[in-house]
């Protein structure tokens, strides 16, 4: 099979477990890039009897060196810690093989779910959960026995209790999340009393370089002072638009052209249950 159409095959699922390893769009871009890169300099590509077994153990084990040399920088990054928005394209669903970025969870709450694991067991869950590899096969792409990894991937699937409540539609969330900024706008608590939950969650993660909140803020007076203040604080600074982050409806913050925000959201209830603000621009070069 030519790299071309290895390529087209193969490139978006490849990124997909790439990214749910590593919360970064612009390293999981690269990894697969390498894995395409590796397989091209072969000598002889004949040798190789599955191809799609080939990369995927490629980029399995570059994103594990990769977690594994970057474990202390992220043990002293500043604030939380929150993964790379990923900003839906318009020509996302023209190729089949989307289907790893849509019809799977890329929620930033899963995403954080995915990061309690150790690099291992995200391997091996993920290959199995979502890429439905064989145990056999989970094994022999990340070097150890089929029935330690059957046991790795039980004890992950048992930590994650992914059980979210029933999100609303894109356009049910949309309409949201549009009253949401309009309320905050215009002052109408009582509006945000009904759009937002009482314990609502606040997370933002400006990594040390910007203006952002270095811990979490909680219940729904603190999280709408907080940007009831932002509001004040750069009124006529700003600008906004919405766009679709990690699968559901987002916003796009700009002030003064120089900072960015990109936020995403959780539902339950239909109430926003958790907010996060994307500030590091570190994370957001490729956005």
């Amino acid at each position: 099979m030519s790299i071309e159409t290895l390529y087209k095959l193969y490139k978006t699922p490849l990124f997909s477990l790439a990214y749910r390893m590593l919360g970064s769009v612009m390293d999981a871009e690269d990894i697969v890039q390498e894995a395409f890169l590796a397989y091209d300099q072969l000598s002889d590509s004949s040798v190789i009897h599955n191809e799609r077994a080939f990369l995927y153990k490629i980029v399995t084990n570059r994103c594990l060196d990769l977690l594994r040399s970057s474990a202390k920088k992220r043990e002293l990054y500043v604030g939380p810690w929150l993964p790379e928005p990923l900003i839906e394209k318009n020509t996302l669903g023209e190729d089949p093989s989307d289907v790893y970025l849509q019809h799977e969870s890329i929620s930033t709450a899963y995403l954080l779910l995915l990061q309690q694991l150790n690099a291992v067991e995200r391997a091996v869950f993920l290959l199995r959960e979502i890429f439905h590899y064989s145990y056999d096969e989970v094994a022999e792409m990340i070097g150890k026995s089929s029935t330690n990894c059957r046991q790795i991937y039980h004890r992950a699937k048992k930590s994650i209790h992914f059980d979210p409540d029933q999100p609303p539609s894109i356009s049910m969330a949309e309409g949201q999340i549009k009253e949401f900024v309009n309320s905050l706008i215009q002052g109408n608590t009582s509006k945000l009393l009904e759009l937002v939950s009482e314990n609502v969650v606040f997370y933002s993660d400006g990594g040390g370089k910007v203006r952002a909140a270095q811990i979490p803020i909680i219940g729904f007076d603190k999280v709408i002072n907080l940007h009831h203040n932002l509001l004040s604080m750069y009124e006529g600074k700003y600008s906004y638009s919405f766009l679709i982050v990690n699968g559901l409806p987002g916003i796009r913050i700009n002030i003064d052209e120089n900072i960015q925000y990109i936020y995403s959201f959780t539902f339950k209830n239909n109430q926003i249950q958790t907010i996060y603000a994307v500030a590091n621009p570190d994370k957001l070069r490729h956005v």
